[in-house]
């Protein structure tokens, strides 16, 4: 069994080894560069440890795992251009180091090369691993989507927000458990509870970011924190601030979120401290582990020794216990 650094070494290596022989050179320029500026490649390394439950050869996959993070880097991009973001991993993103059309027009032929290097799989394969492919990128637009609708409206539930991040962040990682275990010729079964061991951690995962964003520590969490405060982003935090926030809460809530002028310390430091008076960071702890096990248990049904699944396990840990 591979470790997820083994993995994950042998995944940066074969996309620094991918050649573009394509002309223009100018489309292409900006998709290596963005597949070089590293990431922790969360979605390939999972891929190959689902097909490593069944199967000792992971290496022989990696075309297909780097098609999916082809696609996730595709999205960032063009996340990026719509935030009109200057910085990734530290990095001028692509429509700041090069344009916005460039941007756009690299960002779409990402999207036709992840399907190009998902598709060169076993004949036997293509259309359920295709399939599913297929309906992860669609409901990912969904899900971006549903985020762009909620920065306009006060009143999104809880339930509204967990699914827009299912759609958003989940699918793929449920994708890309499921696609691992169809490539190594899985059960059905296992590959269905795989595909839901992804989505529970995925959740779990996205929350946790939600959580280090107000909770973390900048030189851990790799960013400035109170960035989903400032610009009053929809998280589970803010939803269910509002939801439990008594009168006097609820209206100094209000103000700091309707204020135009501020000072950036001192919202993030008075929204934070009504997270603390209603009790927001516990709650949402609570329903991060809550995901956590899930995910435990749908890896607990998946039908092969234990052993082998020591690895995913692992893996499970260190994707949620990042540091607060």
């Amino acid at each position: 069994m591979y470790t997820p650094n083994e993995l994950l070494g042998r995944i940066n290596d074969y996309i620094d080894g991918l050649a573009y022989d394509r002309k223009p050179e100018t489309i292409y320029a900006p998709i290596k560069y963005v597949l070089s500026i590293g990431g922790k490649r969360i979605r390939p390394v999972l891929m190959l440890l689902a097909y490593n439950l069944y199967k000792d050869d992971p290496e022989g996959i990696l075309k297909q795992a780097c098609a999916l993070e082809t696609y996730h880097n595709y999205t960032l991009l063009h996340d990026d251009l719509m935030d009109n973001a200057e910085l990734r991993r530290g990095k001028p993103t692509v429509h700041k180091k090069w344009d916005a059309n460039t941007a756009i027009l690299s960002g779409d032929s990402m999207l036709v090369l992840a399907y190009q290097r998902m598709a060169d799989c076993p004949a036997a394969k293509l259309k359920p691993v295709l399939d599913l492919f297929t309906e992860t990128a669609l409901e990912i637009g969904e899900g971006q989507q549903y985020d762009m609708d909620f920065e306009v409206r006060n009143d999104v539930t809880e339930e509204e927000y967990i699914e827009m991040i299912r759609l958003k962040t989940s699918v793929l990682l449920a994708c890309a458990a499921k696609i691992g275990a169809i490539l190594a010729d899985a059960p059905a079964a296992d590959a269905d509870a795989l595909y839901r061991f992804g989505e529970r951690l995925g959740l779990a995962f996205q929350l946790q970011d939600d959580l280090l964003d107000v909770y973390g520590d900048p030189k851990v969490f790799g960013k400035a924190i109170g960035g989903d405060i400032v610009s009053n982003k929809k998280t589970y935090m803010l939803i269910n601030a509002y939801r439990l926030a008594d009168a006097s809460q609820r209206a100094e809530l209000e103000r700091w979120v309707a204020a135009t002028e501020f000072d950036r310390a001192e919202k993030i430091a008075a929204v934070t401290r009504l997270y603390d008076q209603i009790g927001i960071r516990r709650l949402c702890e609570e329903k991060i582990g809550h995901y956590f096990g899930e995910a435990g248990r749908c890896l607990d049904s998946v039908a092969v020794a234990d052993d082998r699944k020591q690895q995913l396990r692992l893996f499970m840990r260190e994707l949620v216990r990042r540091e607060a």
